[in-house]
């Protein structure tokens, strides 16, 4: 499972013009879930996430967690992260996980979040969506699972 997460002052996903998704501060993470995945994967990314130390404290250095400044997660889901681009100009996706293995997965990653106690709004798997980020920063990490749970 990958995720590439921003550190947002606010952060909207809207679905044929019409807002999915609503967040101020927090994280939007954008979500790719491998053929390869487990539920493993999604609990060590979701703990992961929450406790990462990226939001500035008085002094502007990074030490809070989204927990600790009480922030919201929009969490889209997003095949192309599992992108095979090594050869020709077509990028491959034989890689990400089909739908009926991949939705609940992305289900299961929110429910983790909302266990933390993180407000969770979220994209709509499948459709083409409008995403607007206010990257604070800006601050942007890519997270794997693979680097835990190697395959």
């Amino acid at each position: 499972m990958i995720a590439v997460i921003q550190r947002v002052s606010e952060g909207e996903v809207k679905v044929q013009g019409k807002s999915r998704g609503k967040i101020g501060i927090g994280l939007v993470i954008l979500l790719g879930v491998a053929e390869d995945d487990e539920a493993r994967d999604a609990d060590w990314l979701a703990e992961k996430i929450v406790g990462l130390r990226i939001f500035d404290d008085d002094d502007e250095r990074m030490n809070h967690s989204i927990r600790d400044v009480e922030g919201k997660a929009l969490v889209i889901p997003q095949f192309t992260l599992l992108a095979d681009y090594r050869r020709g100009r077509r990028p491959g996706f034989t890689k990400a996980a089909k739908p009926e293995k991949a939705i609940p997965l992305y289900e299961h990653f929110m429910d983790q979040l909302w266990m933390k106690d993180i407000q969770v709004e979220k994209g709509e798997f499948g459709a083409n969506m409008q995403v607007h980020i206010m990257n604070e920063g800006p601050v942007t990490m890519v997270l794997d699972s693979s680097v835990k749970y190697p395959r």
